[in-house]
């Protein structure tokens, strides 16, 4: 009887480690830190402007790129609705910077790298707490091998130039981190 007792005892500890461990399992906490700190009962739309390229250098689909990118940001990652015009948010600007810099001199005095350096100024106003509003510059460069042509490597760095400036200028607006 001792023994039946002590084997029932067994059978109900594994038994309860068995309801805790798949509880313990099955609750977790998720954190995205892609979210945004908007109140959608106050703010609900967004517009952004198209940003035109007034840099010296010129890449011409840098503006169709940059504006499509960031317009997509928000899309994506919020619910606010995209407006051509009149949101409670606004952004807008220009491409003010697109430069090629030498960097690295090697020993036979050519540059073994050049930076790519792309430059946007950007407004943002916010119709439901004018204290938000800024104006502000971004920047982002990329280097590459200065034996690559910039025709060859342009679309990658552009790419990557953009989101990253992208998500500074989301973070700086509605992400508020």
């Amino acid at each position: 009887m001792v023994k039946n007792k002590r084997i029932l005892n067994i059978k109900w500890k594994v038994l309860l480690a068995t309801i805790s461990l798949l509880l313990i399992v099955s609750c977790s906490i998720s954190y995205k830190f892609n979210g945004s700190s908007i109140d959608y009962t106050k703010t609900r739309s967004i517009s952004i402007s198209d940003f035109p390229n007034t840099a010296e250098l010129v890449f011409p689909p840098l503006s169709q790129e940059f504006s499509e990118a960031l317009r997509d940001s928000y899309t994506k990652q919020t619910r606010l609705q995209l407006l051509k015009k009149g949101g409670d948010l606004n952004l807008e600007g220009e491409i003010v910077g697109y430069q090629l810099t030498p960097l690295a001199i090697a020993a036979d005095s050519y540059a073994s790298q050049t930076k790519l350096t792309l430059t946007i100024k950007v407004r943002f106003s916010n119709n439901k707490n004018p204290e938000e509003d800024f104006e502000r510059s971004y920047s982002s460069f990329q280097t590459f091998d200065s034996s690559k042509l910039l025709t060859d490597v342009q679309d990658v760095l552009i790419k990557q130039m953009i989101a990253d400036i992208v998500d500074n200028i989301y973070n700086d607006t509605v992400a508020k981190w």
